[in-house]
């Protein structure tokens, strides 16, 4: 209409400032409790609950389920003594079997209650400082007379499994490898005081982290799903690093047969391992 005038409002620079600032806020506050969107999802929804408590509940619980279950399989590296093993072992209650690999050779040890027997290559023996003769037909080693370590005792023994006598030394240390229940004292434990870590995935199981000293004495993962079972541990001071599985899983253990075996007497050959 002629004469009337268009009024043009100024739209205040201050106006967008004001409406962006409950958006920022409702996108800053959504990892908890907002008026924009309320709860985010609990990360311990679906699981054994493990996760909610502290890391020394958590690594109190992880114990006890390993010590609960009937048998484990149980690989990796392990550091002890100044010597790198690898294991790959499957333990239960009443004994155990697998392979020990050392810098030098690989042996396999198989235990049955309280009878323990080694088998390993001709390279494993020939350290030996004392050697041996086929004593009879059931396969009894005798040890020959002030006898060195030669290529026919290695190849009498080797890829045999040699009976391991009680009372020799190497029995304790042998063993140990195949007791579900000394092994796992031995490197379930992290050192110093203990925290709560990340949440990891361990063979596409969730999993939470407990470490002993932030990490420096060890860190180990329980499982969040089921059993909350230890599945794998990194050793302080880099002494290795372990998989824990088949928990509960049973298998055979089976003597071997006869015509495997040698009875080497009251004490082992010596050997470098």
């Amino acid at each position: 209409m002629r004469g009337s005038a268009s009024v043009i409002v100024p739209l205040s620079s201050d106006r967008p400032r004001r409406a962006a600032l409950p958006l920022a806020l409702c996108l800053g506050l959504t990892a908890v409790l907002t008026a924009c969107g309320g709860e985010t999802e609990d990360p311990d929804k679906g699981t054994n609950g493990v996760g909610k408590l502290t890391a020394v509940e958590i690594e109190r619980k992880a114990k006890a389920a390993a010590d609960a279950a009937g048998a484990v399989h149980l690989s990796g590296a392990l550091v002890s003594e100044g010597g790198t093993y690898r294991l790959n072992m499957r333990l239960k209650e009443n004994g155990g079997t697998g392979s020990v690999t050392s810098k030098n050779s690989t042996f396999q040890l198989l235990r049955i209650e309280d009878e323990l027997y080694l088998k390993a290559d001709a390279g494993f023996w020939n350290h030996a400082e004392d050697s041996g003769d086929s004593g009879d037909a059931g396969g009894k080693a005798t040890p020959a007379p002030g006898g060195s370590a030669d290529a026919a005792a290695a190849g009498k023994l080797k890829d045999k499994y040699v009976k391991v006598p009680q009372d020799d030394p190497a029995y304790k240390q042998l063993s140990g490898f195949t007791d579900k229940k000394v092994l796992l004292a031995g490197i379930l434990t992290l050192h110093g005081t203990l925290d709560k870590g990340d949440r990891d995935r361990i063979g596409g199981v969730r999993t939470i982290k407990i470490n002993g000293t932030k990490g420096a004495g060890g860190t180990l993962d329980v499982s969040l799903e089921g059993t909350p079972y230890p599945l794998q541990l990194l050793r302080a001071g880099g002494a290795g690093t372990l998989s824990l599985t088949e928990w509960g899983k049973d298998f055979e253990l089976e003597a071997p047969a006869k015509g495997q075996t040698v009875d080497y007497g009251s004490r082992l050959p010596k050997t470098g391992d």
